[in-house]
């Protein structure tokens, strides 16, 4: 069963259409975030490291390429339909929260959102739905994209270098990798979330005292 799906992986990884899905699959991600775009990256990463095929530069940029793309549709979704998604129950969640940060942090927010799950499509959207500057969200979209492509392919790179021998190995190190990067991430974030939470009740309660 391992060799089987080893072997369907390597035929898919080897075709020349690989590139083509992945950009396709970056594309779709940032507007349809259960597309697995990050996880596609990381597999070929582990392959160019353990095979050869596909070429880790050319996965980088059709994934940046891809996941631009997909962000500026995410943008123009935004600008149409922000009442919509607006009411809704974790839409709207999300939305106060992407307002925030960018209310923080301006344009960089993007680039942090783009490690946050869930949050990249968040950002996008709120950005296109409060009439974020074009030119300034693609400079950061940019910015984001690239980092992301970058980031996911060669955390499989590591991963297939590790275990050039067995992909499968690579391919479960560079996903554990990733999870492990992503939970430090918003462990992180929870704590500073609830220390500036803490702040502002300690400030108010003495405003009150």
């Amino acid at each position: 069963m391992t060799q089987a799906i080893l072997d369907t992986l390597h035929d898919v990884m080897t075709s020349p259409w690989i590139y083509l899905a992945l950009f396709a699959l970056a594309m779709l991600d940032g507007f349809f975030p259960v597309v697995p775009a990050e996880t596609s990256v990381i597999t070929a990463g582990v392959f160019a490291a353990s095979t050869g095929a596909p070429n880790l530069a050319l996965v980088i940029v059709v994934a940046a390429v891809g996941a631009f793309a997909g962000d500026h549709i995410s943008y123009a979704i935004g600008r149409t339909t922000n009442h919509r998604l607006r009411g809704g129950r974790r839409s709207g969640k999300a939305f106060a929260w992407a307002e925030r940060a960018l209310a923080e942090r301006g344009g960089l927010v993007l680039v942090v959102a783009r490690y946050i799950p869930g949050g990249r499509t968040a950002c996008t959207l709120t950005m296109g739905a409060v009439a974020y500057p074009r030119r300034s969200f693609a400079l950061f979209d940019g910015l984001a994209t690239v980092s992301w492509a970058l980031y996911s392919a060669l955390i499989g790179y590591v991963g297939g270098a590790a275990f050039e021998n067995d992909p499968v190995k690579g391919l479960l190190l560079g996903l554990g990798i990733a999870l492990s990067i992503t939970a430090v991430a918003e462990t992180v974030r929870h704590v500073r979330r609830r220390r500036t939470t803490g702040e502002r009740e300690a400030v108010l309660a003495g405003s009150r005292g």
